[in-house]
């Protein structure tokens, strides 16, 4: 077996895709778009997506974290940055169950408000698929619009992560009389 170069890209089944940026007699190393960065071993069960088998000639981290970069934004719903809010940074977030011998959860904020933020940003694609498909007539392509505003609108809970209001999800607004 020949092992994959620096660049090659991946689905694993437990954290998803990635792309390897290390590599070891017996591990790589992959930074996956979910996961972050993860140590795998080379026999381990994944799917290669595209290989790079030539050599690779050592490289500065910059120019690997410009180019992982660039491969994450291509295989990402992501369409913008967005500011987290600097008063949870580096905060976690605690899920404590009711049941006392129940384990709780603890979570990085961070990584909690960059998946609310790709949630927003698969919604607009959405809304975007719903509004150029030709398939669905107006009255559709309206109610349609309604579900994913609701859906906006019961994410406003998150708006606290964000550090601009207008990167905040919006809902429905009543109208008041």
């Amino acid at each position: 077996m020949k092992l994959m170069g620096i660049g090659s890209r991946i689905s694993h089944p437990d954290f998803g895709k990635g792309v390897i940026i290390n590599v070891s007699s017996d591990h790589y190393w992959v930074s996956f778009i979910d996961s972050g960065i993860e140590t795998i071993d080379i026999g381990s069960d994944f799917e290669v997506i595209e290989a790079v088998r030539e050599e690779v000639d050592t490289i500065s981290f910059s120019e690997v974290e410009t180019i992982l970069t660039d491969i994450l934004r291509k295989w990402s719903d992501v369409t913008s940055l967005v500011a987290f809010s600097d008063k949870w940074k580096g905060g976690t977030m605690i899920l404590q169950p009711g049941d006392p011998n129940l384990t709780s959860k603890e979570i990085s904020i961070t990584s909690f408000f960059h998946k609310i933020v790709m949630v927003r940003d698969r919604l607009r694609v959405l809304e975007q698929k719903i509004n150029s498909n030709k398939q669905l007539d107006d009255q559709e392509k309206v109610e349609m619009q309604q579900y994913v505003t609701r859906i906006y609108g019961s994410l406003t809970t998150f708006n606290v992560l964000f550090k601009n209001k207008s990167d905040q999800f919006v809902g429905e607004r009543s109208e008041k009389s």
